[in-house]
């Protein structure tokens, strides 16, 4: 759902470049103060278009993305029609006038078609500047997101929404029953004074929307209370790592460290090592990328703490793979949900529960839970949708 939001601004910029980029070819050359506008605005449009489709590659992005995207996407509506109505203003071509009348119509035709110009030219320019304006908004706001942010936002905000809704979810508790029998069972492998040295790891492993995140967290609720400290750490694509540190020995320490008081990579590792040794400690760290970031992580967890545990999920079977053989670890292949888990969950979020769906819609709730294909990020994201939808309007969905 957040992709086709991105898709569709960004579909919306590709006309309107285009039109401004023929409006700097050389049948407009003698409009010279409409295309000095122009080529600013196709560079920040273009820039733009950039940013959307890198944004494309986020699995949701947040309230203020998708704000901004929204006023991009109107704002460049009305930069479309704009841009039409000046290409009209000059596209008819004039016929010669052959009596005295005619010539008078002529030059009050083309009197009418310079002040449309410059009207339009004036709106375009209007545009220009809300558009720039736009984009200054939303950095501006970025930066005082990420100036305000503690060091105990922890969760990833994604996830935020479905922890909400967690107790409500459908088909997690065998995964959660399943997850936390690999974690507290005894390894049959080792001794028994290995069993009682080991850290043990299970890392979930999926694509993105199928509920890596709060499944860690339904895990990591019931079993926190067990330990002496713990820590729950989103990662992400882009990583700062002193940030995940600092994050990590806030939890376990239950005690805010300043950035100054932290210290640096290196030093925020030995602090956790340092911590930890002789404790219990129960860590879950979410949505991992690259293997250089695990690699520093793992640096951080002390193998000598007896039966701690730790969660990683991540989107990469690789990643997987290098987490559990960091540790005695064990993969998970998180599954998508079967359809009669997609239909009780889509059903209890649109109609409160499975028995009140119309059966004029059951029809259209089929089609929409086969393109969900158990997802349930997919299933929340447009249940959510429609629940501000008139029932007799989403019969019209496609």
């Amino acid at each position: 759902m957040e992709a086709a939001l991105v898709s569709v601004a960004t579909g919306v910029l590709k006309p309107v470049i285009g039109k401004l980029t023929t409006l700097l070819g050389n049948e407009y050359k003698r409009f010279k103060t409409v295309r000095k506008e122009i080529k600013s605005l196709t560079h920040e449009l273009a820039a733009m278009e950039a940013f959307l489709l890198k944004m494309s590659e986020e699995e949701d992005p947040d309230v203020q993305d998708k704000v901004w995207m929204n006023e991009v996407r109107e704002l460049s509506y009305d930069l479309e029609d704009a841009i039409d109505d000046f290409m009209q203003s000059i596209g008819d071509k004039d016929e010669k006038p052959d009596g005295f009348i005619e010539k008078i119509k002529n030059s009050l035709g083309k009197l009418g078609k310079m002040t449309a110009r410059h009207r339009i030219g004036k709106e375009i320019q209007d545009l220009k500047k809300q558009i720039i304006e736009v984009g200054k908004r939303n950095a501006r706001y970025r930066s005082h997101e990420a100036f305000s942010k503690t060091v105990n936002a922890t969760v990833d905000p994604r996830a935020l929404a479905i922890f909400e809704h967690a107790s409500k979810l459908v088909g997690i508790d065998e995964p959660k029953a399943e997850i936390i029998k690999l974690l507290m069972e005894a390894d049959v492998r080792a001794s028994e004074q290995q069993q009682q040295q080991q850290l043990k790891i299970v890392s979930i492993v999926g694509s993105g929307g199928m509920g890596k995140t709060t499944l860690a967290n339904q895990v990591y609720q019931e079993l926190r209370g067990q330990y002496e400290c713990w820590a729950f750490v989103s990662v992400s694509r882009n990583p700062d790592m002193t940030k995940i540190l600092r994050t990590i020995l806030s939890e376990v320490a239950k005690k805010d460290y300043a950035t100054t008081e932290a210290g640096n990579i290196q030093q925020l590792i030995i602090k956790i090592i340092d911590f930890l040794a002789d404790k219990r400690y129960f860590v879950v760290v979410d949505d991992i990328w690259d293997v250089d970031t695990w690699d520093i992580i793992k640096r951080a967890f002390p193998t000598t703490s007896s039966t701690s545990r730790i969660i990683t999920t991540t989107r990469m079977n690789s990643i997987a793979h290098l987490c559990c053989s960091s540790f005695n670890g064990h993969i998970y292949n998180i599954r998508a949900l079967d359809m009669v888990h997609s239909r009780q969950l889509f059903h209890t979020r649109l109609f409160k529960s499975d028995e009140d769906c119309p059966s004029y819609l059951q029809e259209i709730s089929e089609q929409i839970l086969e393109k969900c294909d158990g997802l349930p990020l997919a299933i929340i994201a447009i249940s959510g949708l429609l629940a501000n939808t008139e029932r007799t309007k989403i019969c019209g969905i496609k």
